[in-house]
C-alpha cells in the first residue's frame, strides 16, 4: 500500500489529523476522540492550472453601492432579532444546543410560519420519523401549515429531492450529524461525514437560492460536536442555551455575516411550544426578593438589547482545607480575581469561605461590566447587609481596585428607569462636550472610582452592637 493510501486518525471534537492512534488529541486535549478514517483521494492540479490558464478575476474598489440582501421573516420576532432581520436567501445557518433544549421545536414553529406566509418550506428529519414530527406539530398547533415534511438520512436522496424543487425558500436539516454519504467509509456524525455532507448541502443552497438551516448537536462542554470547521462554512451560527429544568431559553448569535453578533433572543418553554419574551428584564427579576443579602441587580447589554438580571452570592465557612468556588452563569476565573481584589485592596477576609455565585434566570453573562454587581453581591453576603432593592450596578473592576468605564451606559440606565429602579451605582462618567449626559428622570446616580467606596457603603449600614455595662 502506498504511503498516501494509509488510513489516518481524526479527532471527532476538533478535526485534527494524527498519523496513528493515541489516547489524547494533541489539538484540543480531549481523550478517546480519535477515529480511524480513510483519506480522501488526492487531487492534483487541473488542466487549467497545469497550463497556466484560467479566467481572469475582476478587481473593484471599496467604494460602491449594494442593496441589502432580501430577508425572509420567520414570524418570530426574537428569532428575527438574532438573525439580523430574518433569513437571507441562499444562506446557511447552523443552530446548536443541548439535547432537548428546544432546537427542533423553535425551527418547526419558524418553518410552519414561513410556510403559512406562502413560501415553499421543506423539513427533513434524520432523527425522528414522520409520525413523530406530526405529533409534535399537533401539540404545537401547527398541523394546518402547508410545510412539506420528509424523513431521510442518505445525502444522495436528500440532494436529489432538493434538486427537483425549483421554488423552495427554506430547507431545514435536523440534524446534520445524522446525514451520511455512502462514498465515505466513516460512520455518520464523524468529522469526514459532517464536513462532506454540510459542504454539499451548502453548495446546493447557494446554487438554488434557498436558505438552509442545519441543526447540530453539542458536546458536554457546550461546543458544537464534530469539526469546528463547520462554523466557518456557514453564514450564521446560533446557540440555544438554558437548562432543561428551567423554563427560560436563550438563543445567542456567535457569528452572523448578515447581522450583529452577540445578539440574544429570549424564549419561555410552555406546553404549547416556545413563547417569545418581549421584556426579558422583567421576567428575570420577577421572583427577586430585595431584602435578602447577597443579591444585586446587574444592568447588562446583550448585543443591542439592555437586560437586567439578578446576581446571587452565598458565602459559608469552609469545612475542608480548600474553599470551594461554584459559579453558574459567569466566568469562574473572573470570580477568583474579584475575590483577590476585595482581599488585597479592600481589606476583606473572604479566603476561608466557600463562595457560590449564580446568575438567576439561566442567562450566561460574558461582559466584564458585571464585576461591580458581583462585587456588590459578595460584599452584601459577607456583611449580611442587603443591597438597595431599587438599585442597579454595572462597571468593570481592575486589579488595583479601580472601577473602569464600560460601553453603552445610557441604554442600561434607561432600562433600569423603565423598570422602576431609583438608583444606579456605576463608574465615574466622562463628560462629553464639557457636560455629562443627564440621567433618566427619577434615577439617582452614585458614581464610584474605587471598589473600596462600595465596601464603605456596606460598612456604614452595619450597626455595631452596644457594649453592655459602663
Amino acid at each position: 500500500m502506498a504511503r498516501g493510501d494509509k488510513t489516518r486518525f481524526v479527532c471527532q471534537a476538533c478535526g485534527t489529523v494524527h498519523p496513528k492512534w493515541q489516547g489524547r488529541c494533541e489539538g484540543c486535549g480531549e481523550w478517546n476522540t480519535l477515529a480511524e478514517e480513510a483519506p480522501a483521494p488526492a487531487r492534483g492540479p487541473g488542466p487549467a492550472a497545469k497550463a497556466g490558464g484560467g479566467r481572469r478575476v475582476e478587481f473593484v474598489g471599496l467604494k460602491g453601492e449594494s442593496a441589502p440582501p432580501p430577508r425572509i421573516p420567520t414570524g418570530i420576532a426574537e428569532l428575527d432579532r438574532v438573525l439580523g432581520g430574518g433569513l437571507v436567501a441562499a444562506s446557511a445557518v447552523l443552530v446548536g444546543g443541548d439535547p432537548g433544549i428546544g432546537k427542533s421545536t423553535i425551527l418547526l414553529q419558524a418553518a410552519a410560519r414561513v410556510a403559512s406566509s406562502g413560501r415553499r418550506v421543506l423539513y427533513v428529519s434524520g432523527e425522528e420519523a414522520v409520525e413523530q414530527v406530526r405529533l409534535r406539530a399537533a401539540r404545537l398547533g401547527l398541523t394546518e401549515s402547508p410545510m412539506a415534511l420528509a424523513a431521510a438520512t442518505a445525502l444522495r436522496d436528500i440532494v436529489a429531492s432538493l434538486e427537483g424543487e425549483s421554488d423552495a425558500a427554506l430547507v431545514v436539516i435536523d440534524s446534520i450529524q445524522t446525514v451520511w454519504l455512502d462514498a465515505l467509509e466513516s460512520a455518520p456524525g464523524t468529522v469526514a461525514q459532517v464536513r462532506a455532507c454540510a459542504a454539499e448541502l451548502i453548495r446546493l443552497a447557494k446554487a438554488r437560492g434557498f436558505a438552509i438551516v442545519l441543526v447540530g448537536h453539542v458536546t458536554k462542554e457546550g461546543t458544537l460536536a464534530g469539526p469546528r470547521v463547520l462554523e466557518h462554512m456557514v453564514d450564521a451560527t446560533l446557540y440555544f442555551e438554558g437548562d432543561r429544568g428551567h423554563q427560560f431559553r436563550i438563543l445567542r448569535a456567535v457569528k452572523n455575516r448578515f447581522g450583529a453578533t452577540d445578539e440574544i433572543g429570549v424564549f419561555e418553554m410552555t406546553g404549547t411550544g416556545l413563547v417569545e419574551v418581549a421584556n426579558p428584564s422583567a421576567l428575570f427579576l420577577a421572583e427577586r426578593r430585595g431584602n435578602v443579602s447577597g443579591s444585586a441587580v446587574f444592568a447588562g447589554i446583550e448585543g443591542t438589547r439592555p437586560v437586567l438580571v439578578e446576581v446571587q452570592a452565598l458565602l459559608s465557612p469552609s469545612s475542608g482545607g480548600s474553599p470551594r468556588r461554584q459559579v453558574v452563569g459567569w466566568d469562574s476565573g473572573r470570580l477568583s480575581m474579584l475575590l483577590a481584589v476585595l482581599e488585597a485592596r479592600c481589606g476583606m477576609s473572604l479566603g476561608q469561605n466557600d463562595v457560590y455565585l449564580n446568575i438567576a434566570g439561566g442567562l450566561r453573562i460574558n461582559e466584564p461590566a458585571a464585576d461591580l454587581a458581583v462585587a456588590a453581591a459578595l460584599v452584601s453576603a459577607a456583611t449580611d447587609r442587603p443591597t438597595d432593592a431599587g438599585a442597579v450596578y454595572f462597571g468593570e473592576v481592575g486589579l488595583s481596585g479601580e472601577v473602569r468605564q464600560v460601553s453603552q451606559p445610557e441604554p442600561r440606565l434607561r432600562e433600569a428607569a423603565k423598570l422602576g429602579f431609583s438608583a444606579a451605582t456605576l463608574p465615574r462618567r466622562v463628560a462629553r462636550g464639557g457636560k455629562a449626559p443627564a440621567p433618566p428622570q427619577g434615577l439617582v446616580l452614585h458614581e464610584t472610582g474605587h471598589l473600596a467606596d462600595l465596601v464603605a457603603v456596606f460598612a456604614e449600614k452595619t450597626v455595631k452592637p452596644r457594649r453592655a455595662g459602663p
